[in-house]
């Protein structure tokens, strides 16, 4: 199992594939291996590293201390350790906070930066929203029922519909063999809506801000107000998705990854 010790973490990490690095930076509730439908793909082209933030998957302790801050400390922690002077970086919704404190604070560290589903900080609605899923998840609400309630958020309505698909779904959440407890969504929950985000001027790195136009979280007017902020940035939006865009259209997902990666403006 591959892991490094930062601080007193065990942070785990995977790395697959060839050529310039990739780093992904999974959102809330989220872990390496929430990429799986498009790392193979991406490592045809890239060297992709995934990893686990802290709070879920298999980096621990589980109690560890989680603010946007350190979770970022610990990217370029293990872009340190791999060995790699710069690299791409791309981050999903909680991820692309992350990204953002990355690029802020160590702007010589990145080349390109993607960042999918999110914005500049986290918006008090959706402040609201997680802390009543962390509220449920302590009460000890049914497994199902929980995972059932998150992906009204984060898939598009056509996918809720496709009942076989929402049912395997489930299962596959329910039977992960690790699993984030209620505490650690709550201590991931709780840092981003501590994160008052960053001043976008300190971003160097060419952005491409990418945002579902189902995305109902962090919806497309976030997105663009996003970019717009930043001082070399571009917008994608990607029809028919929601928030999860890598997991319900990687397709197009992985071409406009790898088209804005290669120096080429997105369509």
């Amino acid at each position: 199992m591959n892991t490094i010790e930062i601080d007193g973490i065990r942070l785990y990490y995977e790395v697959r594939g060839g050529g310039p690095p990739l780093v992904l930076v999974a959102g809330l509730a989220s872990d390496s291996q929430s990429w799986l439908p498009v790392v193979e793909p991406l490592a045809r082209r890239f060297t992709v590293v995934a990893y686990d933030n802290r709070g879920v998957g298999r980096t621990t302790p589980p109690d560890a201390e989680i603010e946007i801050s350190l979770l970022a400390d610990d990217c370029v922690a293990l872009i340190d350790r791999l060995g790699y002077s710069k690299v791409h970086l791309l981050g999903h919704s909680m991820g692309g906070l992350i990204a953002q404190d990355v690029a802020a604070r160590h702007p010589d560290r990145i080349d390109r930066m993607i960042l999918v589903g999110t914005g500049r900080r986290s918006t008090d609605e959706d402040d609201t929203l997680l802390s009543d899923m962390a509220r449920s998840l302590e009460a000890g609400t049914d497994p199902e029922t929980w995972f059932r309630d998150l992906f009204r958020w984060i898939f598009t309505t056509r996918f809720m519909q496709d009942e076989a698909a929402v049912a395997e779904s489930i299962r596959l959440a329910v039977e992960y063999p690790y699993p984030q407890t209620a505490e650690q969504f709550r201590r991931q929950v709780d840092a981003v809506a501590r994160f008052a985000g960053v001043d976008p001027s300190r971003i160097a790195a060419r952005t491409l801000v990418m945002t579902g136009e189902d995305d109902v979280l962090f919806p497309p007017e976030e997105g663009r107000s996003l970019a717009m902020r930043l001082p070399d940035a571009e917008f994608l939006l990607v029809p028919g998705a929601a928030h999860s865009v890598h997991m319900e259209s990687p397709v197009p997902f992985v071409d406009a990854v790898v088209r804005f990666l290669s120096g080429h403006e997105s369509e």
